[in-house]
Formats: C-alpha cells, sequence, structure tokens
C-alpha cells in the first residue's frame, strides 16, 4: 500500500479546547507516520452548514457545486483512504457544522448512489475505515442506559455505512470538563494509538 491519505475532521468552535487538542495530536501522529493527511477545522475554516434548496435531493447525483469551499471538500472526500471525525456529544447529536457537512459534503453521486428514494444506496466513498472520537460529560452508565448511545447510532448504523464505510471505530472520552492533565494525557495517547492503527 503507498502512501495513504487519511482526512481529519473538527468541529468545535472554542479554541484551546479538548477537541482541538485530539485532532492536533492525530493530525501529528499520522503526518508523523508518513502519510497525506487532510485537515479540516471546519469552525474556523468557517464552513457554511445550511443546505441550500438545490442540494436537498437525495436520488439524483448532485450538481456541481457554485461554493468554492463545498466543492473543495466534496473533491477531498473522494479521495480519502480513511476518516477521522473529532467532536463532543452536544445534545446526542455532532456539533452544526458536522451535521451540516455530512449533508451537504455526503451528497449523491459524491458519496453514495440511490436508484429510487427508498431503495438501498450503494457507498462511493473509497475510505473503507473511518474513526470517530468524541468527547462527552455524561456518564458511559447514564449514555448507555438512558440515551441508548444515539452517537454511536448516527456514525456507526446511519452515516457512515451508507457512504461505504465498513470499518467504523470509535473512542469516547468522559467526562471531559473535570477532568485531570494526567487524564487528558492518557485520551491523547490513545487518540494517537487508534489513529495510527487506521494504517494496519
Amino acid at each position: 500500500m503507498g502512501v495513504q491519505r487519511i482526512g481529519v475532521y473538527l468541529a468545535h468552535p472554542r479554541p484551546g479546547s479538548f477537541n482541538h487538542a485530539l485532532y492536533e495530536a492525530v493530525v501529528d501522529e499520522l503526518r508523523g507516520r508518513g502519510c497525506e493527511v487532510v485537515a479540516h477545522d471546519l469552525c474556523a475554516e468557517g464552513f457554511a452548514p445550511a443546505l441550500t434548496a438545490e442540494e436537498t435531493g437525495t436520488v439524483d447525483p448532485a450538481a456541481a457545486p457554485t461554493d468554492p469551499q463545498l466543492a473543495l471538500h466534496r473533491g477531498e472526500v473522494a479521495t480519502l483512504d480513511a476518516l477521522v471525525l473529532v467532536h463532543p456529544n452536544w445534545w446526542g447529536m455532532p456539533p452544526a457544522v458536522l451535521a451540516g457537512w455530512v449533508q451537504r459534503v455526503l451528497a449523491p453521486g459524491v458519496a453514495y448512489k440511490l436508484g429510487t428514494a427508498d431503495g438501498e444506496p450503494a457507498g462511493l466513498l473509497r475510505a473503507g475505515r473511518a474513526l470517530v472520537l468524541n468527547t462527552s460529560d455524561t456518564p458511559e452508565e447514564r449514555e448507555h442506559g438512558e440515551f441508548g448511545d444515539p452517537l454511536e447510532r448516527i456514525w456507526a448504523a446511519c452515516v457512515l455505512p451508507y457512504v461505504g464505510v465498513a470499518d467504523v471505530r470509535r473512542l469516547v472520552f468522559r467526562t471531559v470538563t473535570d477532568s485531570a492533565e494526567a487524564a487528558r494525557a492518557q485520551w491523547l495517547r490513545q487518540a494517537r494509538q487508534a489513529a495510527a492503527a487506521l494504517l494496519d
């Protein structure tokens, strides 16, 4: 296998957040291992998450975007060997910027094809692997018992398999707000190890 091209996407608006530290650690680890890393801090770049009326189709291939930022992201995602998504758990959902990225970038004809609206999709992405890194302040027992771990469903059942990513890995770091420096250092090591494992 040649040089692997990996996209790393961060969705957190506050500079200095632990999500930023995870993102920087993963980018550093992958570049240090010789990967070509396509790194995007979606909030810092001002990615516009809102779908336009013209972008709401689900069957016909999406028209070429007039938004150069959207065109860049769609072009890049089709060339990746793996994806890394870094974001907090907010209300059991990814932040709006990442939800909008999914809806605008993983478009029909780009990330999947669908014969009919009720048909089975065929994933188009060549990225066979993805790593999702989440932060949370909800204890694990409550997350699973009360809420059913909605982020696991979103990424591993709804989004990534739909576009052809069969191998979905996920780590959740919790609880972040009251965490000690030693715990954060260990989490960063785990994130690096998980990113490196994408290359195996």
